[in-house]
């Protein structure tokens, strides 16, 4: 929302500084996002008389420009062909920055002749692009005058942002209200008396709408005007508009923009005589379209009001008026439309429309409905002021909406919840100087909602509403009162997860990636689990943007592809993230992925690249579940990873039936399909399935047990087993591990083995032991006694022997 300095001054009388009011709009909640002067960038630039001008003794195209200023006078060499004696033009001295050529001005010696300053050029003052000699201004502008004053740029810009609940600051007499309550100055009240009609209008208004959907329009004012001269609107509305980047285009357009910013009342007119008959406020049917002034063609759809003739449609409700029947400077009778829409719908048509528009953007948000009546009397007096012809009499359709409604405030509530302890009055003066006629009643403050706050609807509205204009910036700090010694946890175990998986897999070496959230269908249909098909995007911001990613990896692979296609080999990636297996809550996971393609270690004499494989990626996994808290020495492997991974070198790490990670090399047929060079080793951890460690009394949640180091020294025995070639290590090393829970401290698998003496379909694995007791030195006895227990579980949980 962007107005002028001069504007907001046509509705609140203060002699507050542009620095002041800007502070207080954003403490008022209405952010300021810039406040452009250009007085100040101007300021060097001044109105000078041009005394003498001769040809330039050693260039036939220069004059020697003798310059009176309001310092004195000065010599400049001038090369533009309108240079003469007795003119007047803007001087800039010396030292000044000259905005169109982005140059500061230095003295300067020209051909021989010294050249102290220049006269100036529209361009070279940015201001426009014409450059065929320099300024000519009147000859009674005053000599030293600032040049920005006489042009009128002497008047800030000043740009809010509004948020979605103040429709009523859309006009800059909303934001005076809201300064004059918090003491800027003191409002003024528009002129919104009625203005008197000659004749009856030849034009009606009616109102075509299923019972069910009477909201989408409820109430629409109308005026018609004849004889009307259309043409360039006043210097003074044009600079209005030319200030906040709008550009004029006829006294009656003009009038409608400046009523939609000055009032935030959205307008629009019709040339009547292009109208046939009646105007109706309906739906639009399914095959129509519609040209609208933005010179585009619409096809329109049955949820769409817009409004017709008998004819067809000439506007579509809420967001922009048609191209058939527009004003133009030869219109001389008109019709004014002053229309409440559904903001709902209006937002909703303007989306399917893809039509922003400054009416558009009010209407969804709430126009003051009010402003139906008020609208038509404004934007009448303006039309009778400036085009002059004469206005019938109002026509309507519809009945106003009921908005009337009035909350009650504890003046005690502004203390409790608001934190500022005020007098019942001064909360009561707020109230009034934004239109609330608040009165006391039985020790409570009842406040008449205005027709232009739909925002505020309970006693909390209220309460923010004293507290903004009080000063959020005045409100005391209150330090929080300590409940225990030392403050629990502000966040659970589960919510750490995202932070605690980034750090461990940053220490591994990989590097955070960030991706869409999107990616192709064609690849996406490669990645869904269990034959879903992906979830497609109804508006995609690209092509190949057209689904919900249901893994991680395809962005990760293609990330890996393009660093390498720029020479950066051997990535090693991760994203922690959400992945979409359907539509519902339930199908969307956090998953952690990584990725490592290429050699696992950098090149260099003394070692031995390695391609990434399966036993990395599950590394990877192990280290982020082990960092969770998961109970890693309880999970199973099973060989059912999903078809992206290479069959044989991938796996699904289980507790019990529920998956929480695959890991494995990626299938041949991806990487060539994603372009992806070299060994890709990944692993997809589900974050979500996790269980969340337990333990009992004090600490419960903890995602670790307490340390108890035994000062009594380990012992290691190493064992090999001769097993069928299909039992798993794993399963080796956990019943060796389950034999005495008491005694051995870990189980480290170290040499696999197969063929030679072992025959055919058998393998040795060989596993290291360590044994500690907590409180004694392991005797020759107890290290027996625990071997043979080690030697009876692994034969008993896979038929092997004890190789010797």
């Amino acid at each position: 929302m962007k107005f002028t300095l001069s504007w907001l001054k046509n509705h609140i009388d203060t002699d507050a500084e542009i620095d002041a009011i800007g502070a207080r709009l954003t403490m008022l909640g209405l952010e300021v996002e810039d406040i452009a002067d250009r007085a100040k960038d101007l300021a060097p630039f001044t109105v000078a008389y041009v005394k003498e001008a001769k040809p330039h003794p050693n260039a036939d195209k220069l004059r020697v420009c003798i310059v009176e200023t309001a310092d004195g006078t000065h010599q400049v060499v001038c090369g533009a062909p309108n240079a003469r004696t007795g003119m007047k033009g803007v001087f800039a001295p010396v030292g000044s920055h000259i905005p169109g050529t982005n140059l500061d001005l230095k003295k300067g010696v020209i051909r021989g002749v010294d050249s102290n300053g220049m006269l100036v050029s529209m361009r070279e003052m940015g201001l426009s692009d014409e450059h065929d000699g320099i300024i000519e201004l009147a000859g009674d502008a005053p000599v030293g005058e600032p040049f920005a004053r006489l042009l009128g740029l002497d008047d800030p810009v000043i740009d809010i942002n509004v948020t979605a609940d103040r429709p009523d600051c859309l006009g800059v007499h909303g934001v005076a209200r809201d300064l004059a309550a918090a003491g800027i100055g003191k409002l003024r009240a528009p002129d919104l008396s009625a203005v008197p009609g000659s004749f009856d209008s030849p034009v009606k208004w009616l109102r075509d709408l299923p019972a069910d959907r009477q909201h989408l329009c409820p109430y629409v004012v109308g005026r018609y005007f004849r004889g009307v001269k259309n043409g360039p609107s006043p210097k003074w509305l044009q600079d209005k508009l030319l200030a906040i980047g709008l550009r004029p285009i006829s006294a009656l357009v003009d009038i409608t923009n400046y009523v939609t910013f000055d009032l935030g009342r959205p307008l629009h007119v019709f040339d009547a005589n292009r109208l046939s008959g009646d105007l109706t406020m309906r739906l639009a049917k399914p095959d129509e379209s519609i040209q609208a002034l933005d010179g585009k063609t619409y096809q329109l759809d049955d949820s769409m009001v817009v409004i017709a003739d008998k004819g067809g449609p000439h506007g579509i409700g809420g967001i922009m008026g048609g191209a058939a029947s527009g004003c133009e400077l030869n219109t001389t009778d008109v019709f004014l439309e002053v229309a409440l829409f559904d903001p709902i719908r209006t937002a909703a048509s303007g989306r399917k429309l893809g039509i922003q528009s400054d009416a558009r953007f009010r209407f969804e948000r709430g126009v003051d409905p009010e402003s139906a009546n008020w609208g038509a009397e404004v934007a009448a007096r303006l039309i009778l002021e400036l085009c002059g012809g004469e206005a019938s009499r109002p026509v309507s359709a519809g009945a106003m909406p009921k908005w009337q409604r009035q909350i009650a405030l504890r003046p005690d509530r502004v203390r409790t919840l608001g934190g500022v302890d005020l007098p019942a009055a001064e909360s009561t003066r707020m109230l009034a100087a934004l239109g609330f006629n608040p009165s006391e009643r039985n020790g409570q403050i009842q406040a008449d909602i205005p027709s232009w706050r739909a925002d505020v609807e309970g006693e909390a509205d209220l309460v923010e509403e004293v507290t903004r204009i009080y000063g959020f910036d005045r409100i005391a700090a209150v330090p929080l009162k300590i409940d225990a010694a030392l403050p629990e946890p502000a966040i659970t175990p589960a919510q750490r997860r995202v932070q605690i998986s980034k750090r461990l897999l940053v220490s591994r070496g990989l590097m955070e990636a960030v991706t869409f959230s999107f990616m192709e269908n064609r690849i996406a249909e490669r990645f869904t689990a269990g034959n879903k098909p992906p979830v497609k995007l109804a508006n995609p911001i690209a092509a190949d943007l057209d689904a919900m990613r249901p893994s991680i990896l395809p962005n990760l692979l293609q990330a890996a592809a393009r660093n390498a296609a720029r020479g950066l080999s051997d990535p090693a990636l991760f994203e922690v993230g959400p992945q979409y297996s359907d539509d519902t809550p339930e199908g969307q996971v956090t998953a952690a992925a990584g990725l490592r393609n290429g050699n696992t270690t950098p090149r260099h004499w003394a070692v031995k690249p390695r391609p990434a494989d399966a036993f990395d990626a599950k590394g990877d996994a192990l280290a982020l579940l082990s960092a969770l808290g998961a109970p890693v020495e309880n999970l199973q492997v099973s060989a059912d990873a999903p078809g992206w991974y290479h069959p044989g070198r991938s796996g699904s790490l289980r507790l019990g039936p529920t998956v929480i990670a695959w890991f494995g090399e990626i299938h041949p047929r991806i990487l060539k399909e994603l372009g992806v060079k070299g060994a890709a080793a990944a692993f997809e951890v589900f974050l979500d399935r996790v269980p969340q460690p337990t333990s009992k009394g004090k600490g419960a949640g903890s995602t670790r047990p307490l340390l108890k180091a035994s000062p009594y020294q380990p012992v290691e025995r190493d064992f090999a087993f001769a097993v069928a070639s299909d039992v798993p290590a794993e399963k080796i090393i956990r019943a060796a591990r389950g034999a005495d829970k008491a005694l051995i401290q870990a189980v480290t698998l170290f040499d696999a083995f197969e063929g030679g003496s072992l025959g055919e379909g058998k393998k040795s694995i060989a596993f290291s032991v360590t044994l500690q007791a907590p409180d004694r030195t392991l005797t020759e006895e107890d290290i027996a006694a625990a071997q043979q227990r080690i030697v009876a579980a692994v034969t008993k949980a896979t038929g092997g022997t004890l190789r010797s």
